[in-house]
């Protein structure tokens, strides 16, 4: 493992292709496909593949980068990281429970699994790309996300305890969408739905694209695929939540994120697999509880 530093160069919204954080990553070195880095305090495992390139922090077992080869990052990520805590950008595993947790002040938003440091248990690659599995054992909690990147990319996230009594969660694939501005960004595929503004906890049904003014933060039932537009950069992505029991909208407008200027969240969207945050799962002994996210270029 050894230290990189690479660049750290902002969005570029004149449609011309940008640096990401990641750039200084890659390339590995001829027909390797994966190597360990450490990078602002954190182990990162690099992927470099004919067909992607992808970066995976131990910490949270998160995705931070995806890119499939002669295109764009379809992932966003922050450029600056705090020197301990979660990582903003990629695909944060939100779990057991997301958002503050229902008791306990002190715990930190979105649970535990974006903090820990999980375990690789697979990283494999073959013509058609790359294969990485990390797990998180949390007392009698067991959470195993397994990915699966090349032309797409397609993340699962698998959950169970043992403990004999049912047990509450809630959960989401946080996935952090780049875009070459959200002026330019409109979501299809929502048509007709039904939705909770969770602000206000208001019910609504889904009118046409939707499109976002100053921030939003949409819980929407289950459907079929939707189609990202990016009207800066000229593309269409299709993301599927995989049978996940909900579907998370959200951007934050024009208020403040820690370690983020105004415009750099111009070039995100989070459209999220998301699981009990209406309602939090009841996980009998011996159920498993998914999430399922996949992502392509249209």
């Amino acid at each position: 493992m050894h230290p990189v530093s690479p660049s750290l160069a902002g969005p570029d919204r004149s449609g011309q292709p940008s640096e990401h954080p990641f750039t200084g990553l890659f390339p590995l070195p001829r027909g390797q496909r994966f190597a360990w880095v450490r990078l602002h305090g954190r182990e990162l495992l690099v992927l470099d593949h004919p067909r992607c390139q992808a970066v995976f922090s131990r910490q949270g077992g998160q995705l931070l980068h995806f890119q499939p080869r002669g295109e764009r990052p379809m992932l966003w990520c922050a450029p600056r990281w705090p020197q301990v805590g979660a990582i903003r950008g990629g695909v944060p595993v939100c779990w057991p429970w997301f958002g503050r947790h229902p008791t306990q002040n002190g715990w930190p938003a979105h649970g535990w699994a974006r903090l820990e440091e999980w375990k690789l248990l697979r990283n494999e690659a073959d013509e058609q790309g790359l294969y990485v599995s990390w797990e998180l054992e949390l007392c009698d909690w067991r959470v195993r996300l397994d990915a699966e990147l090349g032309d797409t990319l397609q993340l699962r996230l698998q959950t169970s305890h043992e403990d004999s009594e049912p047990c509450l969660l809630s959960q989401a694939l946080h996935a952090y969408w780049r875009i070459g501005d959200i002026a330019g960004a409109s979501l299809g595929g929502l048509q007709g739905r039904k939705g909770l503004e969770l602000p206000t906890r208001q019910d609504f049904s889904q009118q046409g694209e939707l499109r976002i003014g100053d921030g939003c933060d949409l819980l929407f039932q289950p459907g079929g695929p939707l189609r990202m537009y990016d009207g800066i950069w000229q593309r269409r992505l299709r993301l599927d939540t995989g049978g996940s029991p909900e579907t998370l909208v959200w951007h934050p407008g024009s208020r403040p994120l820690r370690d983020v200027s105004w415009s750099e969240a111009l070039g995100f969207l989070c459209v999220e697999a998301a699981g009990g945050i209406h309602e939090s799962l009841c996980l009998k002994p011996g159920e498993v509880a998914s999430l399922g996210l996949k992502a392509s270029l249209e």
